[in-house]
Order: structure tokens, then C-alpha cells, then sequence
């Protein structure tokens, strides 16, 4: 397994502001709260791919357009394939003007429900001195989990049923945002709807350097914890390990917990990854592992933020915020194009906010970065933040748009209301 290319969220941040401001009394990686405000003239960069081993490209084709079952050969995701025609450019800057989709589920012109299982794996971290000796703070271990948040995600919008604008019937929410993608033409019927399944926590073990942390203000483990990008990947994918089933998804995947089936949501708490620059700050990427000889593992990390972690704009980053986030670009994008270097690259664009430039159809990433990205729900006894998409119309450049309401954003149909200016590549 292997994480060939992620899409992460990434909330730019100088590395130096996790560097100053250090009493006396803290650890030389201890951070304060104060500490992980992004300094002045600092910016928010959104989110970012990354390109790693590519030894699976070219593996099976997806298949041709309008496929109902698009990969063919590989085991993974119900999935379909089609294609739409706009003027753009490709990745190289050459013009094109036919484009490809894979999407999970079924059709929305076939109707019926698609039921999607979501195991969800709770990681506890477990901070480690040097040595890989256990860690004490004030006399208490340095282990941060997730489980205080299982119970809120599974009472929350994106797996509960509420009434939506896009639904006949009460729905959850990445459901109500295919259906307003595809209103045109989708049967009443056609749904595809996630259900949660909580797995066996696994542990991460992480040695000190590879970390930084800040504690609760009653001096427990953890207001956040920041891990060095290679160091997490190599704990989490087991394709390119020599020992998989040390790995999160490699023990997980042997231990039957999870499928190349399902979508496998590893949940964190308050859990942030420095980019391979160490400029960035990651909350959530999604990507794929690979399992020989055939199997494609559809996964996402997720991390729990509590509010008032991040201030504005990024504020809006926060409880089920990622989760929504990835789950929504998996089921519009599940495998990144990874596959054939060819299905869902769409026509360059850039992001309302201007802060990202992409020519992929991740469809919460240009919905980033305004005062109302976050899209606020009250049930259950508490207000979830689940963010706002960008519609499938606005990356096929449709005018007017096919969704609901001839919409490019969704549940706020207002957030975005115009197509991004024609793009060469790389928006030059």
C-alpha cells in the first residue's frame, strides 16, 4: 500500500512561529497556544497535492467513459465513469477539450442507493522521548486519542439525516450534495449514502523530533499535536513498507477492519502535519493504499479540531469540517487520477479566494478561505461545521450550471455564483 499523490489540507503558516516565544520551563518542542497563531504577513495556501511513488500508474485502465462500472480489474470502490467537453489545457499547458470523471457510487440516470461503508479507525499517538522510551509531562503520559470525538462524529450531519434542499426525502450530507450535483439527472430515488462502522484503535508510535506538541491548559495531552509529514505517511502506508503490517492501514486491513470496500477514515485528535516544506500546516488528505494484487483502499485522515484553534480566515476548520471536507473530494474524486493520468483532471482554475490554483475536481478546495466557508448545523446538542463544495458544474465550466437551482456551490448556493476566469497552466 502507498500513498501515491494526497490531496491535503494545508493552512500556510511560518515555520519560525513555532520556534520563538518558549518559556523557560517548556520542552524544547513544547509549543503554547499562542504559538500557533500564523504570524503577520503570513498567508493561507489551501489545499495541495503531492506526488509520490508512482509504481501503480498505468496498473488497470478506469475504463471508458459513461462505464457504469468504471475501474475495471481492480478491487475498490463501486465506481462510474463519464466525460464532458470544455475548452482548457491540460497538465502539460496543451489545449484539450475533452474531459473524464470517475465517481463513487452508481450513476445518478440508473436511480437506486448505493450504501458505502466508512470504517472508521481511531489513532492514538503516543509521544516518545528520543530514545523511544514512553514520555511524561507534569507526570503524565504524552498519548493523545481521538475517542472523546467518535460519539460527536457519528451524531453529526454527515452521517445523521436531516431534510436538504436536493432531497425528497431526509438524507445525509455528501448525499445531498450529489443529488444537488446531479439534479438534472438523478432519479428521486438515486442516493449514495455512507455507513459508519468504528474500529479498533491503532497506535501511532512517534519517537521525539519528529513532533512538536502543545498541552491543555490543565496540562494534559494534547491541544494539538504537529507531526513531520514523512514520518506520519511511514507510519500510516504499508505498500512501499518493508514490515506492512506495522502500518496503520497495512495492521488494519490484515486484522479485517477494514476493506478495499470501504472508505477508511483514520481520526485524530487535533492532529496537524508539517508539509515536507514545513511551511504548511495539514489537517486532512485523502488518498489511496494499494494491497496486491488488486486492491485499492480509498482513505482519508481526518482530525478532530476543536474550536478556537485556528483564527480567521481559517477559523472555519473545525469538529467535522476535514471530515466533510475529504469525504465529499473521495466520493468526487476517489483515487486523484493516480490511475491513468487521466480521469478527473479538469480545465485549470483558481479558487474564488485566490489562494489555489489546480487543475483537479477536489470539490471543497476552492470553497476554502471565506467567512462562511463553514456551512453550521445545530443537532444533537451541538453545532457542527461541515464545510460548503463547489458543484461538478463549475469545474466542466457549465454555464449555466446543471445542478440544483443552476448552483456552483452547495448547501450555500450563494458562497460562489460565477466560474473561474479561463486558466492556462499552472494559472500563468
Amino acid at each position: 500500500m502507498n500513498a501515491l499523490r494526497y490531496s491535503n489540507f494545508a493552512l500556510f503558516v511560518l515555520l519560525a512561529v513555532v520556534m520563538v516565544g518558549k518559556a523557560a520551563a517548556l520542552e524544547s518542542d513544547q509549543l503554547t497556544r499562542s504559538d500557533l497563531n500564523p504570524a503577520p504577513g503570513s498567508r493561507f495556501a489551501g489545499f495541495k497535492v503531492t506526488m509520490h511513488d508512482k509504481t501503480i500508474r498505468n496498473l488497470r485502465s478506469l475504463g471508458q467513459a459513461h462505464a457504469r462500472q468504471g475501474l475495471f480489474g481492480l478491487d475498490t470502490l463501486p465506481n462510474w465513469n463519464d466525460h464532458y467537453f470544455a475548452d482548457g489545457f491540460d497538465t502539460d499547458g496543451n489545449p484539450n477539450r475533452e474531459w473524464f470523471t470517475n465517481t463513487v457510487g452508481n450513476p445518478p440516470w440508473h436511480g437506486g442507493t448505493t450504501l458505502i461503508n466508512v470504517s472508521i479507525v481511531p489513532v492514538i499517538l503516543d509521544l516518545r522521548n528520543a530514545d523511544g522510551s514512553p514520555r511524561f509531562i507534569n507526570g503524565q503520559p504524552l498519548v493523545s486519542s481521538p475517542d472523546a470525538f467518535v460519539a460527536p462524529i457519528l451524531n453529526s450531519p454527515v452521517f445523521a439525516f436531516l431534510n436538504w434542499s436536493s432531497s425528497p426525502v431526509p438524507t445525509q450530507f455528501i448525499d445531498a450534495i450529489q443529488r444537488a450535483s446531479y439534479f438534472s439527472q438523478a432519479k428521486d430515488d438515486w442516493h449514495t449514502l455512507l455507513v459508519p462502522s468504528v474500529k479498533p484503535a491503532r497506535t501511532m508510535v512517534l519517537n521525539a523530533g519528529s513532533y512538536f506538541f502543545a498541552l491543555n491548559d490543565d496540562g494534559s495531552c494534547c491541544l494539538v499535536v504537529l507531526v513531520e509529514t514523512q514520518t506520519f505517511n511511514d507510519a500510516i502506508f504499508a505498500f512501499s513498507s518493508n514490515n506492512p503490517s506495522t502500518t496503520i492501514m497495512g495492521a488494519a486491513a490484515a486484522a479485517g477492519d477494514i476493506t478495499s470496500k470501504d472508505i477508511t477514515v483514520l481520526l485524530f485528535n487535533n492532529t496537524l502535519l508539517l508539509d515536507f516544506f514545513g511551511s504548511n500546516f495539514i489537517p486532512g488528505f485523502h488518498s489511496f493504499d494499494f494491497l496486491p494484487p488488486n486492491k485499492l483502499f480509498a482513505m482519508a485522515f481526518v482530525s478532530w479540531i476543536n474550536p478556537g484553534l485556528f483564527l480567521p480566515p481559517a477559523d472555519f476548520v473545525q469538529d467535522v469540517a476535514g471530515l466533510s471536507h475529504e469525504l465529499a473530494e473521495i466520493v468526487n474524486d476517489p483515487f486523484i487520477f493516480n490511475i491513468d493520468n487521466l480521469h478527473n483532471i479538469t480545465p485549470w482554475w483558481l479558487a474564488p479566494s485566490g489562494f489555489i490554483c489546480d487543475n483537479l475536481l477536489e470539490v471543497a478546495d476552492p470553497a476554502q478561505f471565506f467567512p462562511n466557508s463553514a456551512y453550521p448545523i445545530t443537532m444533537n446538542g451541538m453545532t457542527y461545521h461541515p464545510q460548503n463544495v463547489v458543484l461538478p458544474p463549475w469545474f466542466k465550466r457549465e454555464f449555466p450550471s446543471t445542478a440544483l437551482h443552476n448552483a456552483y456551490s452547495y448547501p450555500n448556493e450563494s458562497l460562489i455564483t460565477a466560474l473561474s476566469p479561463p486558466q492556462r497552466a499552472n494559472c500563468q
